[in-house]
């Protein structure tokens, strides 16, 4: 009984960043052990946006669809909290895998860290606002699944036939999907977004 009052006083945050940790960890020293070293950090990273992305949106999609209050002030309700929790332990630990392998990177290490605050900002100190950025993150994790194999397909197609086929069989329905979701859905969800905050409505 003690035990299981531990476990559901731990928070959230901590326990899903060493949930990627230990993904990350395994990716890189077990599942692509055999993988070249130059690879290997990407293909991790990879590993561990696939155990978020399409996780992501379904813990995302559920957490609106159970809100009653759907709006851009709306308060954030804890299951909201929860994915974000879960976000931003995702976007801290790919934050490291860059710091480390990566640190000429600017421009991912930038959209990783302004993406940390707009979350970090959300849950932890206006606690409202969560349906925008929900809507976003399934916006922008709903073609993670198909980018990640055709990351990884392309990482291996110089060495591996398969791999090549893989990724252009993948490539034209890739570009189009991410076209019309990251091209045309989230900016008009962003002007609409946009529009509201212009309008002059305040978080009280």
């Amino acid at each position: 009984m003690e035990t299981l009052t531990l476990v559901h006083s731990l928070p959230n945050l901590p326990i899903f960043f060493f949930l990627f940790l230990a993904i990350y960890l395994v990716g890189y020293f077990v599942v692509f052990r055999n993988w070249s070293p130059k690879i290997r950090p990407e293909a991790s990273s990879c590993f561990i946006s696939l155990a978020h992305g399409t996780p992501a949106v379904v813990l995302a999609s559920f957490a609106l669809y159970a809100d009653s209050q759907r709006g851009f002030a709306a308060p954030n309700t804890a299951f909201q909290g929860l994915v974000l929790d879960y976000s931003i332990a995702y976007f801290l630990m790919d934050l490291c895998h860059y710091l480390v392998f990566f640190p000429s990177d600017i421009l991912f290490i930038g959209h990783h860290l302004a993406t940390l605050f707009v979350f970090v900002t959300c849950r932890y100190v206006v606690f409202h606002g969560s349906y925008a950025i929900l809507v976003l993150l399934v916006l922008a994790e709903v073609t993670s699944a198909f980018q990640n194999t055709w990351t990884l397909a392309g990482a291996l197609k110089s060495d591996v036939a398969t791999a090549a086929k893989v990724y252009e069989l993948l490539s034209p329905p890739f570009y189009a999907f991410y076209s019309v979701v990251r091209g045309f859905i989230g900016p008009l969800f962003m002007y609409k977004m946009g529009v509201f905050f212009l309008s002059g409505p305040l978080i009280m």
